[in-house]
C-alpha cells in the first residue's frame, strides 16, 4: 500500500476553514462503516467464527496505535501538542489504574471466545491486515507530524460505528458477553475529544489549496487502510 504523494500543482484558491472542514467530513462516505463485511456485522449476518476473525485481526490495529502515536510525538517539536497527544498512548496502553483500550480489546476477545494467549500471539492476523496497519504506522514515522495528525481524522466517523455495535450486537449476537463491549463504550467520548484537537491542527496547518488537497489525500489514504483491512478480513473469513 502506497502512501499519498503530494500534489504537483495548486488546483485553485484555498477554501475557508468551514469549507475545508466540510470537505474533510464528506470523506466519511468512504469510511469502512459502509464496507460489506461491516454491514453484515451490523445486520447480524456474521457467524461466530467470523466475529472472532474480525476481533483477532483488529487487535493488530489496536496494539499498533500507540506506536503510531509515539511516532507523531517523536516528530513533533511542539511541547503543548505532545502534552495533548500523549493522552492517546495512555488511553490505549493504560495508566494509573486505567487498564486502557488494548486491555479492553483483549477482554472483547475473551467475550467472543478467543483465549488471551491466542489473541496476543497474533497468529490469527491476515497478511493483508498486517500490511495495511504497518503502512499506516510507517506513514506516521516518515511524514511530518501534522500530516500524521491529519491521517488520524478518521476518528470523526468512529462514534457512529461504535454506537452501532453497542446497539446491535446485544440483539444479534447475544452469545457475546455484555461486559466485553466496554471498548466500544469507552471509545465514543475519547474519539470525540481527540477529533477536536486533530481537526484544529489540520485546519491550522493546511491553509493553502495545495496543502488542503494534500490533507484530503492523506485522509483518503487512512480510509483506504481501514477498508483494505476489512477486505483482508473478509477474504480470510468467507
Amino acid at each position: 500500500m502506497n502512501a499519498p504523494t503530494p500534489p504537483q500543482t495548486p488546483s485553485g484558491p484555498a477554501w475557508d476553514r468551514a469549507e475545508f472542514e466540510a470537505r474533510l467530513r464528506a470523506k466519511g462516505a468512504g469510511y469502512h462503516i459502509n464496507h460489506p463485511f461491516n454491514v453484515k456485522m451490523t445486520n447480524g449476518q456474521l457467524r461466530p467464527d467470523q466475529i472472532r476473525g474480525w476481533v483477532a485481526n483488529r487487535f493488530y490495529y489496536q496494539i499498533s496505535i500507540p506506536r503510531k502515536d509515539a511516532a507523531i510525538i517523536a516528530n513533533c517539536p511542539d511541547r503543548e501538542t505532545r502534552r495533548k497527544w500523549v493522552r492517546r498512548i495512555l488511553d490505549h496502553d493504560g495508566c494509573d489504574g486505567n487498564p486502557g483500550g488494548i486491555e479492553a480489546w483483549s477482554r472483547l476477545g475473551e467475550a467472543v471466545g478467543i483465549a488471551s494467549d491466542d489473541l496476543w500471539s497474533l497468529k490469527g492476523v491476515a497478511p493483508g491486515v498486517r500490511f495495511a496497519v504497518d503502512a499506516y504506522v510507517n506513514f506516521a514515522r516518515q511524514s511530518s507530524w501534522q500530516e500524521a495528525v491529519c491521517s488520524s481524522l478518521t476518528e470523526m466517523f468512529a462514534p457512529k460505528i461504535h454506537q452501532d455495535r453497542l446497539s446491535n450486537w446485544p440483539l444479534h449476537y447475544p452469545w457475546i458477553e455484555a461486559d466485553g463491549l466496554q471498548y466500544f463504550r469507552g471509545r465514543i467520548p475519547l474519539a470525540e475529544r481527540d477529533v477536536e484537537h486533530g481537526l484544529q491542527v489540520t485546519l491550522d496547518h493546511f491553509t493553502s489549496r495545495a496543502q488542503q488537497d494534500r490533507a484530503l489525500e492523506i485522509l483518503q489514504f487512512k480510509l483506504d487502510v481501514l477498508w483494505s483491512m476489512l477486505d483482508a478480513i473478509e477474504k480470510a473469513n468467507p
